[in-house]
């Protein structure tokens, strides 16, 4: 009985132990990057029909203001949310290259339908086509991290 318990415990230490993770390399990661940049996410040559102007950088702000704050903070660069850095991939800030370098058809992509399985949900049929393009705008435009204060559902 004993000799059972301990092969059991011996067992399942050993499925514990290979089931550990470790952080991607920097190939792994770089890789993946790539991947999504060029293969993924989809709409790479689709052009955004919004002019980059105040009034559609602030329509922008206003819809990411009520879709996106709760994990991207209200600057796109995760000021005051508490689990960005602890989600498994981290939350990234909106401003990083590896989010800038897409193309504005592939941020609209990201939005509409998300990215599996990092958290992002996709929006398609929550926001209009319209709002999407103008956070794209506003993703280009991002102010500086921590100027806009934290999100309210954040503040005690």
């Amino acid at each position: 009985m004993h000799r059972t318990i301990l092969a059991a415990s011996i067992v399942a230490l050993l499925a514990v132990a290979g089931c550990k993770a470790t952080p991607p390399s920097r190939i792994e990661t770089r890789i993946m990057t790539n991947a999504k940049h060029w293969i993924f996410v989809g709409n790479r040559g689709q052009k955004n029909p919004l002019p980059s102007t105040p009034e559609t950088i602030a329509e922008g702000k206003e819809a990411f203001s009520h879709y996106c704050v709760a994990c991207h903070g209200m600057d796109g660069q995760n000021t005051g949310v508490p689990f960005a850095e602890t989600m498994s991939p981290p939350v990234p800030s909106l401003a990083s290259s590896n989010v800038q370098r897409y193309t504005d058809g592939q941020l609209k992509w990201v939005i509409d339908y998300g990215i599996r399985p990092s958290g992002m949900p996709g929006s398609k049929g929550t926001l209009s086509d319209e709002e999407i393009w103008s956070i794209v705008v506003f993703l280009r435009h991002l102010p500086p991290a921590g100027s806009l204060g934290e999100p309210e559902m954040y503040n005690h």
